[in-house]
């Protein structure tokens, strides 16, 4: 019997006086891709927080590969909202890819061949090698979130947790980003959970998708969950789903939703 990636048992977060979801039950296996959806402020950044230990979960559980989230940060990546970093950040393109090896650990980093060539093959993979001497900082948001996705992957973790990861990259890098989480699902059966307002893109590697609504949530497969009216309630739109041939197709999705500057600083 395989190992559970994650584990979330009976699960309630609150914040402040409101409560966001409770009753979350949740079971990831090696390898499953879970979509996660919802409107703003249902809950999503927060689910990702609380599975890596930043948000207290009460009452509930949270286990990653068997145990506390502190006891394998080393096997998660994480990919965060697009944020700038500070021009005057010292740190070069590799350096920062590089913190996704030893970030976790104390003192200068010394760095030895074979991690050096994990971070130009992380660089590669996501289009970024002419980025990997320039300061971080005087990158523009999109490069920038390039290098986030690299420092996410170069670890070669067991889960990758991804929080509206295609904000700021166009559809060249959009694609390789899915091609990228493919190739690591293949190699090593990597479980991805992938924050999402736009379903579109990744509806072919979906296994499960767990929405969020008004302190409720749905968990089902992409047919399941993917519903003209499910979703029309979800947006608080019409939205229309369409299947032909065997592929789904989300029409209707607010355009305002995909934009970045409607999610900065909504922390759920």
């Amino acid at each position: 019997m395989s190992e559970k990636v994650l584990e979330i048992q009976r699960a309630t977060l609150t914040l402040g006086e409101r409560t966001i979801w409770s009753g979350l039950d949740l079971s990831l296996e090696p390898g499953e891709f879970l979509a996660v959806i919802g409107p703003n402020g249902s809950g999503k950044t927060s689910l990702l927080k609380a599975i890596l230990g930043r948000l207290e979960i009460n009452p509930g559980s949270i286990s990653v590969f068997g145990g506390p989230v502190a006891k394998a940060r080393s096997r998660i990546g994480y990919i965060p909202q697009q944020r700038t970093a500070e021009q005057s950040a010292g740190l070069r393109g590799q350096d920062l890819v590089a913190l996704g090896i030893d970030g976790h650990v104390w003192g200068p980093p010394i760095r030895s061949r074979k991690n050096r060539e994990r971070v130009a093959k992380a660089l590669e993979q996501i289009g970024a090698e002419e980025l990997a001497k320039i300061p971080v900082g005087l990158l523009s948001g999109g490069q920038q979130q390039r290098l986030r996705v690299a420092q996410a992957l170069v670890g070669a973790p067991g889960l990758l947790l991804c929080d509206e990861p295609f904000l700021s990259l166009d559809l060249k890098y959009q694609q390789k980003l899915i091609e990228v989480i493919q190739a690591h699902r293949r190699q090593s059966a990597m479980s991805v959970v992938f924050v999402t307002h736009d379903v579109n893109p990744i509806l072919g590697m979906v296994d499960r998708i767990l929405y969020f609504t008004g302190g409720k949530f749905l968990l089902g497969t992409p047919a399941e969950v993917l519903d003209s009216g499910v979703l029309s309630e979800v947006y608080d739109t019409k939205v229309e789903v369409l299947r032909e041939k065997g592929r789904v197709n989300v029409i209707g999705l607010p355009t305002e939703a995909i934009h970045h500057h409607e999610f900065e600083g909504e922390g759920l």
